[in-house]
Order: structure tokens, then sequence, then C-alpha cells
């Protein structure tokens, strides 16, 4: 497929789907995990609100926050970068919702497309540890109730490009809703692959959707050898194999920097060296972020991986998802010499 229609024609460039959690982030020893968090570290496990309660109860300070989820970093990132953006994903009834919402009015993204449940937002837990990977915990609250039923291809009106987090395949049936909705909007479409649990638990539905038609496939190092169950073959040869589904196949590789597909090309996107890693909690999105910004203006895949490597090497730098206001203005001016 195309890259999207004319940009005169649609109303906004991007339209983020995914849940909006708001963040709660916390720097731990790795100690914390091995005594109070069940499972392996690293990724993203489901949790409920009792074992949210307990794992906090059990940190020596209160976590910072931020807005969170997956696309909504993507899309809100994208926004800062110059993109007209909206976003579609299910609100609590609650203060943390009403927050949630007022961060994206103030930062000029679309709120109409948010749906309202009749429980409290979503909430993940981040926890950095001293290597800067980070262990996620999540309860999803009033992002989990978002139904098919409410999906439509009425939420994609006026929009170029979808942008989908992987977290959401979890529920099938409801990624099936917003691809389908995108698609019949006439969107083109990408997915963030999100964890290598998502991939374990739903290869076959991923593969399925390839063969429907995706545009564009985000994946780090672990996800990309999760959804081929490989872990010998190279990076490079891995993109080929993804690009091979139809799809740009954008494979990032942490410090290594990325490896771009699509046909018959492949590129190396080299790595942005930073002296300090912090936390690598976003970083993904704030790549996509980069890219989206780019590829979404006509900009070839080199311009627009070099771009997502420098958003992502600026993100890992601090504490959370998104880049303070000063950084943010920093990050720009090396932008701004790129171009």
């Amino acid at each position: 497929m195309s890259i999207s229609p004319d940009p005169s024609s649609s109303q906004f460039d991007l339209i983020g789907v995914g849940s909006p959690i708001m963040d709660l982030l916390a720097e731990v020893p790795f100690e914390f995990l091995q005594n109070h968090v069940d499972g392996d570290q690293g990724g993203m496990v489901l949790v409920n609100d009792t074992e949210m309660s307990a794992i906090l109860a059990n940190l020596a300070d209160a976590p910072a926050t931020s807005t969170g989820g997956s696309a909504a970093n993507a899309t809100l990132n994208a926004t800062r970068l110059g993109l007209r953006t909206t976003y579609l994903g299910k609100l609590g009834n609650c203060d943390v919702a009403a927050a949630y919402r007022q961060r994206f009015t103030d930062l000029g993204i679309d709120t109409s497309r948010f749906k309202i449940g009749s429980v409290p937002n979503a909430r993940s837990l981040i926890l950095t540890t001293p290597d800067a990977d980070r262990t996620m915990r999540t309860d999803l609250g009033a992002a989990m109730t978002l139904s098919p039923d409410e999906i439509a291809p009425t939420d994609f009106a006026q929009c170029r490009h979808t942008h989908m987090e992987g977290y959401l395949v979890f529920n099938e049936a409801l990624a099936d809703a917003v691809l389908a909705s995108a698609r019949e909007a006439d969107c083109t479409v990408s997915v963030d692959l999100a964890s290598f649990e998502v991939i374990n638990a739903t290869r076959p539905w991923i593969f399925k959707q390839l063969a429907s038609g995706i545009d564009i496939v985000f994946a780090n190092e672990d996800e990309i050898r999760a959804l081929f169950e490989d872990e010998s073959t190279s990076y490079g040869d891995l993109a080929r194999r993804l690009a091979s589904h139809g799809v740009t196949a954008c494979v990032k590789v942490g410090k290594d920097g990325a490896w771009i597909a699509r046909g018959d090309e492949l590129h190396r996107i080299e790595p942005v060296v930073v002296d300090r890693v912090v936390d690598t909690n976003g970083a993904g999105d704030s790549w996509a972020a980069g890219f989206l910004s780019s590829h979404l203006r006509g900009k070839s895949l080199v311009e627009s991986g070099t771009i997502a490597s420098h958003v992502g090497a600026a993100t890992v730098q601090h504490l959370g998802p998104i880049l303070p206001d000063d950084q943010f203005a920093l990050l720009q001016e090396r932008l701004a010499a790129l171009r």
C-alpha cells in the first residue's frame, strides 16, 4: 500500500489506538523484583488492582507519574514532532482519567475519539533497574472494557494513518475490529509488536493479519526473534524475512541501531550514542514516533530511521517515556541540523 492519501484531504495525519494508561515510574534495585514481583525481569504482565497495590506498597518512595500507553506515547511524541493527531482509547471515570485527557488537550492532540468507561482509569507500574531495563506490571482498568462493538470506521474518518499498539492483540476480536475499521476508512496501518509476551500468546493472529495487509511493523530484537522463533539469524535477515510479508519492517536493536527492510531494500540505521542510559521505557514508542513523523511526510526510509534513532536516543537519557520540554527543545535543534 502507499504511504497514505494526500495530507490536504485529511484532518489528521495519525490516529493512535491503544490503552490510555497513566504510568507510575519507579527506579528499583534488582532485589526488589526478586522479592516483590512475580515473573521474569523485563516485558509486561497484566495484574489486577490487588496485585498492583501490593507492589506499590513495597516501594521505598511514591512513584512519579506520566501519561503512558505505547500508542499514546507514540502519538504524543509525533504531535510534538509536527503531525496532526488524534487518539482512540477508553478512559476511566476518575480524576486520573481527567488529568490524562487534559494533558493530551494541552499538547494539541484531538481527544474527541476517546471512549469513556464506568470504572477507574488504567495504570502501569514501570520498574526500572540499574541496567536501565524496565519491568512493567499493568492494571488495564477502563481500557480493558473497550469492546469491538464500540469500534467503527467513523472513528478513523479523516485520518491518513493508524498506529496500533500490540498490547491490544491480547483481545484479538478488538484488534480485528480496529484494523478492519481502519482499512475500511482507507487508512494505512502500522502495528508495534509491543513485547515478546504478546507475540508468544498471539503468533497465529499476527501472521493472519500480515496476510490481510499491514503497512509497517515495529519490533525490537526480542520481539523479532519471538515472532519467527529464531535465536540465531542476523537481525538484518530477520528484517528481510518480515518484509517478505509485504510490510515495511522496522527492527530496533537498541544500542546497535536498527534495520529497516521493504521489498528488496535493506538499510542499516546507525545508532545514536549516548553518554548514559537512564531508562529504556518508551524508547521504542519514541522511535516509532520519529519514524512516522518523517515517513508520513514522504521522507526516505533512511531519513525516517535516522530521525527515529535520534528521538529514541533522547528518550533513554531520562526517567519516563516523555521528554521534558527543555530536553525536547534540544532534540529539535539536533533534528533541525539533520534536515
